[in-house]
């Protein structure tokens, strides 16, 4: 099953974005996968996707973003991993 197509780009408090920050990190740092929803949509992001920061500069303006990018497939095997980790007790836990 292919996962639809999705382009969507939201804005959070930055007390949001602190804790997502500080999940990822985290989760970087102990070579774990990621759980973060964004704009109503739950993702699990692999541990072995790769990190990038891109910096672009035009028309008088700026802008920073980190990115995470992988395989549908490396998803699949994210979601099987964190499946086996999480208990029912966690299932309906919200994500950040």
């Amino acid at each position: 099953m292919t996962a639809a197509s999705r382009d969507v780009e939201a804005f959070y408090s930055t007390a949001d974005v602190v804790a997502k920050l500080r999940r990822l990190a985290d989760a970087l740092e102990t070579d774990k996968p990621f759980r973060i929803q964004i704009a109503g949509e739950r993702i699990r992001v692999p541990a072995r996707a790769e990190f990038s920061i891109e910096h672009e500069r035009g028309d008088g303006e700026e802008e920073i973003e980190f990115q995470l990018k992988w395989t549908i497939e490396d998803s699949a095997d994210a979601n099987d991993a964190d499946d086996a980790e999480t208990s029912e007790d966690d299932a309906d836990q919200p994500v950040v």
